[in-house]
């Protein structure tokens, strides 16, 4: 589950989701895979991190998406 491998401290890194045990924000990894990045060159260019770590930041990603509310505005 993301739940072990991502953690949130606010004294690390303003208190954004991280990668545990990293300074890696998951926002910077979502971001790597935007730009197209494999998951081999993410793991090639940051060796402290697992398949796992990958996975837990898109899973983490979705469950933000599933919990995030929309209110309309008028206009």
């Amino acid at each position: 589950m993301w739940q072990d491998r991502i953690a949130i401290d606010p004294a690390v890194l303003v208190g954004k989701p991280v990668i545990r045990g990293t300074r890696l924000a998951v926002e910077f990894l979502l971001d790597l895979l935007a730009e197209s990045w494999t998951h081999e060159q993410i793991l090639q260019n940051y060796p402290q991190l697992t398949e796992d770590d990958i996975h837990a930041a898109l899973h983490y990603a979705v469950e933000a998406l599933k919990r995030e509310r929309i209110f309309p505005l008028a206009v």
